[in-house]
């Protein structure tokens, strides 16, 4: 076993990708450990096939993740008005507790991690959300500023080739996005429409895909599918963005079906190795520098997991933090059918949003906001398939006449809320339930509190008003977080905080009680924000974090 890394990388999402590329940028060697498969874009994104609507996002071998879950929140029949259903199936959850969507906990294991399925909104947090509990009373604070992560933001926007407007309110910034916006599509200037009769400011989203060509690759198509994979490489998923900058640097060694197993601690409480599987074949890697960038869910799993006498709580855990502030989605769509309107299934998703409730105190009542956006094709509704199975109901003659009378009248309100940690939400490990290398799944644990359902109550009503407003005949589908629980953003498992007894990780990344382990990805959230996508601030924390990772190295 010899020491041929300076730094050894598990993940290779959005944390672990631009960590990867940080360090190899300035100077260092870097593993890279990825636990699935890497993805050839135009071979296995399939949306030139007749078939490309009943295509996702490839599930290949060891490309997802097995999970439990344990308790989830009852469900208060005095709530049921924000229940989940649609025109054809009438309620999704028939039970009396939440449910997980669809397979629940669906995260992309593979070069780039779940940037290759995620819509590609790129948000910097609002300022006044990283300090909820000093300002606010609620929740808990970051150990940082937004000015901290600043410069950062700026870095990644560059690399990633961001497309955003002049100003988004809050969130101040020192350079320019390097793109300019893109333009609306049918539905998103319907809802900026609508949205300004009620008094809403609707702008551009500020996203992860290309309005024109940038840094070697092609402007976007506007197929509308970026959560199907993008063959075409303009959505900036870590694959071909942070990944590609680090292989560029010749620096960079990327392991693929290579499963983080066992990390051995040794004296003084480093890291000294990290022992994986690829194959068939175990190996065993010294880590002067162990970076853990597995996400929300695995990286507290495989802290959980390495327990020992010495360590009989797992590691990084004298805080008895890991696992603990679980944060998850807390969602809501409503979705009509607006009879003036046509193609709404044209254009980029999640093209247009409003900021307007997004502040710590942008809902009346209730600490933490929300944000709206354009939705019709971030859930799906961008071809006659999933009119027929959601939206339409009949058989036959009519199926076909309604779909074709419905098609492209659909007009969806999407919503993302904060999230406020209870003792109720958490992630541990199954104790029965193993892999197939003997590790504990994890388990996780959901409940909502009374915020929560405010913030939902609040999101459904405005969305129904808004598509009113826009001239919706009816209502044909709504989901929301009362009932389902979805993983699309999850945070917190591995808190970063200044004091070691109520956090995992320092302002830095690094773990409190060893000091040559870092992680970089959500688990360190400190809040969830207001509903912005967290892919952006991963990043800027990952950069951040293998900035101080290369001062240490220097000053050592």
């Amino acid at each position: 076993m010899n020491r041929r890394y300076d730094a050894v990388v598990a993940g290779s999402g959005a944390g672990g990708a631009a960590t990867a590329w940080r360090l190899c940028a300035q100077g260092l060697k870097v593993l890279l450990l990825e636990a699935g498969p890497r993805f050839e874009p135009s071979l296995d994104y399939r949306l030139h096939l007749p078939d490309w609507e009943r295509q996702v996002l490839p599930r290949r071998r060891a490309s997802q993740a097995e999970v439990s879950f344990g308790a989830f929140s009852a469900l208060n029949p005095e709530e049921r008005s924000l229940r989940s259903w649609n025109a054809v199936a009438g309620p999704v959850v028939r039970g009396d507790s939440r449910e997980p969507m669809g397979p629940g906990y669906w995260h992309v294991l593979g070069v780039g991690g779940s940037t290759l399925a995620f819509v590609g909104e790129s948000h910097r947090l609002h300022p006044e959300a990283m300090k909820l509990q000093s300002r606010f009373g609620a929740g808990c604070d970051w150990p940082i500023t937004y000015a901290d992560l600043e410069p950062y933001y700026g870095l990644c926007e560059q690399l990633i080739g961001v497309a955003g407007p002049e100003e988004q309110g809050a969130r101040w910034r020192s350079t320019p996005f390097p793109l300019p916006p893109h333009p609306f599509s049918p539905a998103g200037r319907r809802l900026q429409s609508a949205g300004s009769r009620l008094g809403m400011n609707w702008q551009a989203n500020s996203r992860a895909a290309l309005s024109m060509p940038y840094d070697g690759r092609p402007a976007c198509n506007y197929c509308g599918n970026c959560s199907r994979g993008c063959p075409v490489g303009d959505k900036g998923s870590a694959d071909v963005t942070f990944i590609r900058k680090a292989e560029q640097t010749g620096r960079l060694t990327l392991m693929t079906n290579s499963r983080l197993l066992r990390l051995h601690p040794a004296g003084g409480g480093r890291i000294a190795s990290v022992e994986y599987v690829r194959g068939k074949a175990r190996h065993r890697v010294e880590t002067p520098v162990l970076v853990l960038a597995a996400g929300a869910i695995q990286t507290p799993r495989l802290l959980l997991a390495n327990r020992s006498r010495q360590h009989p709580h797992g590691l990084a855990n004298s805080s008895r933090q890991v696992g603990r502030n679980f944060m998850e989605s807390v969602f809501w769509s409503s979705t009509g059918i607006v009879p003036d309107l046509g193609n709404s299934h044209v254009g980029l998703p999640s093209d247009t949003i409003c900021w307007d409730f997004n502040g710590p105190q942008g809902i009346p009542d209730v600490i933490g906001g929300c944000r709206f956006h354009s939705a019709v094709q971030e859930i799906g509704l961008v071809g006659p398939i999933a009119y027929a199975s959601r939206i339409v109901k009949g058989f036959g003659r009519a199926l076909k006449e309604g779909v074709r009378n419905q098609f492209g009248h659909c007009l969806s309100v999407g919503a993302f809320a904060e999230f406020l940690p209870n003792d109720e939400s958490r992630v541990d490990l199954d104790p029965t339930r193993k892999d197939e290398f003997g590790m504990a799944l994890p388990r996780i644990h959901s409940h909502l509190g009374q915020p929560e359902i405010r913030r939902l109550r609040f999101m459904a009503a405005q969305a129904r008003r808004l598509l009113q407003e826009a001239g919706a005949s009816i209502l044909v589908e709504e989901y929301g977080a009362w009932d389902l629980f979805s993983a699309t953003h999850v945070f917190g498992t591995c808190r970063m905080g200044a004091s070691a007894v109520h956090s995992v990780v320092d302002a830095q990344g690094r773990s409190h009680d060893h000091p040559n382990l870092y992680i970089a990805d959500a688990s360190v959230f400190p809040s969830s924000g207001g509903g912005e996508a967290p892919s952006l601030t991963i990043q800027a924390l990952a950069l951040r974090t293998a900035d101080n990772i290369v001062s240490g190295k220097v000053g050592s």
